[in-house]
């Protein structure tokens, strides 16, 4: 019974929580970025115990895009809202994945960088124009 109850509940939880993937061209996304800031994304972070609280912000650099036009799988562009949980994964020419998140995307001399987290500046290296294959986005 236990067990029937638990196929219950998990099914429709993993259902629910699937995440979608986008894709976009570099050119695309060059155009998308033509206007966009840097700016600080402030992170507050607290953890604790039964006796101590321990509270810090953390500071990473990102993009200021709010939202951003991308393609579905049935190639229909679809308007992107850009959350704090929305990634991004960038294939290279020599088949080498990269994801880090998208609000961390960061474009400098003809190359993307961005941070793998929020908690602290984990700088991806950076990824020329020329090597990008594919850009895929996740909304989770």
């Amino acid at each position: 019974m236990q067990k029937n109850w638990f196929l219950f509940f998990i099914i429709p939880v993993v259902l629910l929580t699937s995440c979608a993937t986008y894709h976009i061209s570099t050119e695309h996304l060059l155009q998308q970025f033509a206007d966009v800031r840097q700016e600080e994304k402030k992170t507050y972070f607290f953890a604790g115990g039964n006796r101590f609280f321990i509270f810090f912000p953390t500071i990473v650099h990102g993009n200021s895009l709010r939202t951003i036009s991308v393609l579905d799988k049935n190639q229909q562009e679809y308007p992107l809202r850009v959350t704090q949980t929305t990634s991004v994964r960038i294939t290279r020419e020599n088949g080498r994945k990269v994801t880090f998140y998208f609000n961390t995307l960061l474009l400098k001399d003809s190359t993307i960088t961005g941070s793998k987290t929020h908690f602290f500046n984990a700088q991806i290296t950076p990824i020329p124009f020329t090597e990008i294959k594919k850009i895929e986005l996740q909304k989770h």
